[in-house]
């Protein structure tokens, strides 16, 4: 399951990255899912400050290539 992976990526990154979750099924997440091509869940999409995305992850989420994405980012 990627819920625990998720929970423990919204701790480790707490006061550095906001975590996001959305339903697909719902107006908001499922609009938000075409803008960005999500074909399945769970999709990891990580962005910078300024809206660019630099990683896109359909799966199971790793959360060492997140962790290490979010490093990489200016500012870190």
């Amino acid at each position: 399951m990627a819920k625990p992976i998720v929970d423990g990526l919204e701790r480790d990154l707490e006061g550095e990255a906001q975590v996001l979750r959305l339903n697909v099924m719902d107006d908001v997440g499922g609009e938000i899912a075409v803008r960005y091509g999500v074909r399945g869940v769970p999709t990891v999409v990580l962005f910078t400050g300024e809206g660019e995305v630099v990683l896109a992850q359909t799966g199971m989420p790793d959360r060492d290539r997140i962790l290490a994405a979010v490093e990489s980012l200016p500012g870190n």
